[in-house]
């Protein structure tokens, strides 16, 4: 069967519970990695182009931590070489870049600047699908990017005041891409990211959460809102301690309710009504060792416990789809997305 994308307004309708559309918005491509796929490379990209993506990424060019790009040499998070203490091939989360905060202020004096002018990766035309502006790294995940995880975890106890800092430059910051996404590229919304929980529950209480994350997270959002955007927020690990506070202030979308770490059944009837679930596939079980048939049952569980009539639910995978996914999963994962997304939303018409 042949399908079309949904367009802008659909998609908006269904985040904002307004309205459900033809079928469940999926996007599945974002995730899907062909190139790790091997020999078997066209065979997905062909699976790719059998099916459409509901929204449209437009991807920030953003900083990397010692290397700045030819066009600005300061557009880069830090403003000094590459350390030769660097360990070489180390765990991208045992990484230190700012090793000691009495760096910060040359860091903060150098921070990349908003207005750079090569910013957006492309400009792809509109199409009339639901555009989004992209960046991987919000908050927490830019914070061990920079410090490491094991002093990014010890400096909200041993120097809160260089983390405010921090924050309050990176929301600075981002509230320009924000607006810039707005101006130039006519983003209907935004999509970050923040890892913010382990496989059984978050990184830090949620204390620490009220503390150095909700003021900056009601910022960004407060801005994209007051611009018309939409913010979506991918969160893997077990987050539910945070939910309350994301909905109180206004998050539209939250990426994945990440399987084996929530209670699917208890997100959707507990907030299902109040925040769109962007919906997840299991990539850690299900992707790499089940049958097609468990990946279609995986599917219809998914569409049958979060799907509601008035909208607030899209479907997409939880992680990046990989090598160790069967074609005939991967085929049978879009499939029945598109079948049974189409079909469970036929009840409600």
């Amino acid at each position: 069967m042949d399908y079309s994308p949904l367009n802008r307004e659909q998609v908006a309708s269904v985040v904002e519970g307004r309205s459900i559309a033809s079928r469940v918005p999926i996007d599945l491509h974002l995730w899907v990695h062909p190139a790790e796929f091997g020999d078997r490379r066209g065979e997905v990209e062909e699976i790719l182009r059998r099916y459409p993506a509901d929204t449209q990424i437009i991807p920030l060019r953003i900083p990397k931590v010692y290397d700045a790009p030819p066009d600005d040499p300061e557009y880069r998070w830090v403003n000094y070489e590459r350390p030769g203490s660097e360990k070489t091939g180390a765990p991208i989360d045992a990484r230190i870049a700012i090793d000691t905060w009495d760096r910060l202020d040359g860091v903060l004096s150098d921070f990349p600047d908003p207005r750079y002018a090569g910013l957006f990766e492309n400009d792809a035309a509109a199409d009339g699908r639901f555009r989004l502006a992209h960046w991987w790294f919000c908050l927490f995940e830019r914070h061990w990017s920079l410090r490491g995880m094991t002093n990014a975890l010890m400096d909200y106890y041993t120097d809160p005041e260089s983390v405010h800092r921090l924050f309050r430059a990176l929301t600075d910051l981002y509230i320009g891409w924000i607006e810039r996404s707005h101006r130039e590229i006519s983003a209907d919304a935004i999509f970050t990211s923040d890892d913010l929980g382990t496989q059984t529950a978050p990184f830090f209480s949620p204390d620490i959460f009220r503390e150095f994350f909700k003021p900056y997270y009601r910022e960004l959002i407060a801005r994209a809102h007051a611009l018309g955007m939409q913010f979506w927020l991918h969160a893997c690990g077990n987050i539910e301690e945070f939910l309350d506070d994301f909905v109180e202030i206004g998050l539209d979308v939250i990426h994945p309710i990440q399987k084996h770490a929530m209670d699917e059944k208890k997100i959707a009837a507990g907030y299902g009504a109040d925040i769109c679930i962007w919906g997840g596939f299991d990539v850690q079980r299900i992707i790499p060792w089940g049958t097609p048939d468990e990946v279609r049952r995986e599917v219809r569980f998914m569409m049958d416990t979060y799907h509601r009539p008035e909208g607030r639910f899209m479907f997409t995978a939880g992680n990046g789809i990989n090598g160790d996914c069967t074609l005939e999963s991967l085929e049978a994962l879009f499939d029945e997305a598109f079948g049974y997304g189409t079909e469970i939303v036929a009840r409600d018409a």
